[in-house]
């Protein structure tokens, strides 16, 4: 999403902001805080919002279904480790169920299991460049990058080395290691419009 430099604060403007004093003050306000600083966040295209909906439909289904934890949208502010004034709002996120005490009434006091960014023009450079570091650092075990508008998407896990290793997707299919037996095909990612979510809960094995 396009990322702006916020024109309103109740605090000073040259004041930086603690985690605390974000979550108190931007509760409802789709923002991120980097190092202090709030950055709003532009208003979805449609078809950003229809990816991120479907998606989060259809690993919401099977995380249930197969009790592995749960998934959880933007806006959510996702806590990065080191910074007490980073926060970060991915599109989708997955939180297992062994890490269900990290999610709060109103945020994510850890990264999340997995974190799936949906790519637009304005927000290439943060996605692949700030958030690809800051998530890689912060142990996000597998983090998507899906570029709508040019058709790509990119499926990243953490090694053991704590890099990112970027997967292969053999005849166009993804599996995920977080979330055990899901797979993908990423053909359908770029249909119009989207493959009914019923149908790929049938060849997901949900129904």
């Amino acid at each position: 999403m396009t990322a702006i430099k916020a024109q309103f604060t109740p605090i000073q403007a040259t004041e930086k902001l603690t985690f605390e004093e974000f979550l108190q003050t931007y509760m409802d306000v789709h923002a991120e805080l980097v190092n202090g600083d709030v950055q709003i966040m532009t208003p979805a295209t449609d078809k950003h919002q229809d990816l991120v909906g479907w998606l989060s439909s259809i690993m919401r289904l099977f995380a249930e279904t197969h009790g592995l934890g749960v998934v959880r949208s933007a806006p959510l502010t996702m806590r990065i480790p080191g910074k007490d004034a980073h926060g970060r709002e991915p599109d989708i996120m997955f939180i297992s169920q062994e890490r269900m005490n990290i999610l709060k009434p109103t945020y994510l006091a850890e990264p999340a299991d997995l974190v799936i960014e949906i790519i637009s023009p304005e927000s290439v450079g943060r996605d692949r460049g700030e958030k690809f570091v800051e998530y890689e650092a912060a142990g996000v075990r597998e983090y998507w990058l899906i570029d709508p508008d040019r058709e790509q998407a990119e499926f990243y896990q953490l090694a053991d080395d704590g890099r990112y290793r970027l997967q292969p997707t053999p005849d166009g299919r993804y599996e995920s290691q977080i979330l055990p037996g899901f797979w993908l095909n990423v053909m359908w990612l770029w249909q119009e419009p989207l493959p009914k979510i019923l149908d790929v809960a049938r060849q997901l094995g949900l129904l």
